[in-house]
């Protein structure tokens, strides 16, 4: 068992008024009784953060009163507040502390936290956080340790080298934060024991080969058998491990320059 370290976070209750609540939809149908969403249900009660993905005020610094943990995702948040008292969460950036100011503008200072448009930073510059269509906040790049990088830009695009090692092209009027998610280590983190996954809301997942034939395909046979057929598959029969399940005509091929590599 391996866990995160906490130190650096300031020790507060989260910020009453970004909390709410959001009814999870797992485990079983209200309806039916039967379980719609496999290995999903119990967990310790959370409420959700609400984070600006966007950029609602513009032009305007504001300080980092708070570095704080948000159950909901594998980066710390920051909270911070502008001159006319407006609180407001944001993914935290590797390095940020308590006392920093950040902005929101087109061409901020090039500092880790501001935010601006993709075509004011220059090349090179790892940034998270990114928007894929203007104004519309961002979705990309947002989990711990995360960043793209800032490749080239060309003919109202930027061209961004993803975590996943894929290139795509980006609208250059969209916006993205500077530096990389924080949290890093948590690649690093193991669950330990099976009580801890529990806490967390996971449910027991119980392999196809140890199943009958009649609940999964890869079930039976005397003994413990290989699966038996020439791809695995899910438990409705469709191929798994592997598959490309990305749409072939998907409109939006048109701005990937080059694929994520295979592992």
């Amino acid at each position: 068992m391996t866990g995160i370290d906490f130190s650096l976070l300031t020790k507060k209750r989260a910020e009453k008024s970004l909390l709410k609540y959001v009814r999870r939809s797992v485990g079983r149908s209200k309806a039916s009784g039967r379980i719609t969403v496999r290995h999903k249900g119990g967990g310790v009660k959370k409420l959700y953060r609400i984070i600006e993905f966007s950029q609602t005020k513009m032009d305007a610094p504001a300080k980092v009163i708070a570095l704080e943990y948000d159950p909901n995702r594998t980066g710390f948040i920051a909270l911070i507040e502008y001159s006319d008292k407006v609180k407001q969460y944001i993914i935290a950036p590797q390095g940020l502390k308590v006392g920093d100011s950040v902005v929101f503008s087109e061409n901020a200072p090039l500092t880790s936290g501001n935010r601006m448009k993709l075509k004011n930073i220059p090349v090179g510059t790892p940034v998270y956080n990114i928007e894929l269509e203007p104004g519309k906040g961002g979705i990309l790049v947002r989990s711990a340790g995360n960043s793209a990088q800032v490749l080239a830009h060309e003919h109202g695009f930027c061209n961004l080298k993803m975590p996943s090692s894929e290139v795509r092209k980006v609208k250059n009027d969209c916006f993205a934060t500077i530096g990389m998610v924080s949290n890093p280590e948590n690649r690093f983190y193991r669950v330990g024991k099976a009580g801890k996954s529990r806490l967390k809301g996971r449910r027991p997942h119980v392999r196809g080969s140890a199943m009958n034939p009649v609940d999964h395909p890869h079930g039976g046979g005397e003994g413990r058998q290989p699966i038996g057929l020439k791809h695995p598959k899910t438990p409705w029969g469709k191929p798994a491990l592997g598959v490309k399940t990305r749409y072939k005509k998907k409109w939006t091929n048109k701005y990937i320059i080059s694929r994520r590599k295979k592992k």
